[in-house]
């Protein structure tokens, strides 16, 4: 049975809002508005059950997901959305073994993410423009466990990889369309191109240097997510919803 260490990150979880990630050995008394929990006690047991408070309020205490911990590293720079990142993920096909380029480290959440589904035969090469923003993800990158599987480069993108036959690439910066060239020059044939933008007019000009050179299947989509509120006689769609977050484009290279 999966058992909880000292070390091990755990989710204690209250509802979709109230939730809180720690290790018992950094954390041992979790302090909240509904009460402290021992987080030293859990440990050597196993993950799903419940622990009190002092204030005898329930928390389930769970293994985090990747979702759950991209989402609280410290961050630096706006994140890419759990959302958008699926899609991207799935379009550009990432898997175990993969060789990818990113330009935009930012907070490393999108790094971490690919870092994670790429390991243990794959890399990702990130390239960031700011040293602040790369030590940041260096950090969150060892914190998770997942730097091995990352190279972190203080380096534009823009001015060329020096890798070669990349099976997938991610932009994440302001111009796109300046690093375009670099991308073809470094993924393989029929590699696949990922751009995240936030305005329509960003996206039109991407779109435009894409056919530019030469890539193909070029597409633009925008998620949209909302919950549905589901209870026994009165289930409805949720009031708020997540809406728009970026633009997410996508091309694969010709020869």
């Amino acid at each position: 049975m999966d058992v909880i260490g000292e070390n091990t990150f755990i989710l204690v979880y209250r509802d979709r809002r109230r939730k809180w990630i720690v290790r018992p050995g950094e954390t041992p008394r979790l302090h909240t508005h509904l009460g402290i929990l021992d987080c030293k006690a859990l440990v050597g047991e196993p993950f799903g059950i419940t622990a009190k408070t002092s204030l005898n309020d329930e928390l389930v205490i769970l293994r985090p997901t990747i979702e759950d911990m991209i989402l609280k590293l410290t961050r630096r720079t706006q994140v890419i959305y759990p959302k958008d990142l699926g899609m991207i993920m799935v379009k550009c096909g990432i898997h175990s073994g993969s060789m990818v380029l990113e330009s935009g480290t930012g907070s490393g959440a999108t790094t971490a993410l690919l870092a994670y589904l790429v390991m243990p035969s794959g890399h990702v090469f990130s390239y960031e423009v700011r040293g602040d923003f790369q030590e940041n993800a260096r950090k969150n990158l060892a914190r998770l466990g997942l730097l091995e599987f990352v190279t972190l480069r203080l380096s534009d993108a823009k001015e060329g990889f020096q890798e070669k036959d990349a099976d997938a690439g991610i932009l994440d910066i302001g111009d796109p369309w300046e690093a375009l060239p670099s991308f073809r020059r470094s993924l393989r044939p029929s590699g696949v191109i990922a751009a995240v933008t936030p305005t329509t007019n960003q996206a039109e000009r991407l779109v435009e240097k894409m056919k530019e050179e030469r890539f193909v299947a070029v597409e633009t989509i925008e998620i949209l997510m909302r919950h549905l509120e589901a209870r026994s006689g009165m289930t409805r769609p949720s009031n708020a919803m997540v809406g728009h977050t970026a633009y997410l484009t996508f091309g694969r290279k010709t020869l």
